[in-house]
């Protein structure tokens, strides 16, 4: 296998997404292409996207709603939170 990197990938998406991408990726200490191969070698390894990619149900839709606007329950300690799950 050849370790010569000449193949290009380009994608259009919003600049706002792009530039947030970029400053994690860059603060991750990677370069943008560093990250695409990162990337491409995942969808390799897992024959597929390597996280899943589900439309959410209704109960799953509304609790994003709802913490987007601020609502839900809320928890001063993370023990708190895994006593209400009953872990």
């Amino acid at each position: 296998m050849s370790s010569v990197k000449t193949a290009t990938a380009r994608a259009r998406i919003r600049p706002d997404i792009k530039s947030e991408a970029e400053s994690i990726i860059h603060a991750l200490g990677l370069s943008v292409s560093g990250a695409f191969e990162l990337f491409y070698r995942q969808i390799v390894f897992h024959r597929g996207l390597p996280f899943d990619v589900r439309i959410p149900n209704e109960t799953t839709c509304k609790a994003i709603a709802d913490a987007r606007k601020g609502r839900g329950e809320t928890f001063a300690t993370s023990d708190a939170l895994f006593k209400d799950l009953g872990l």
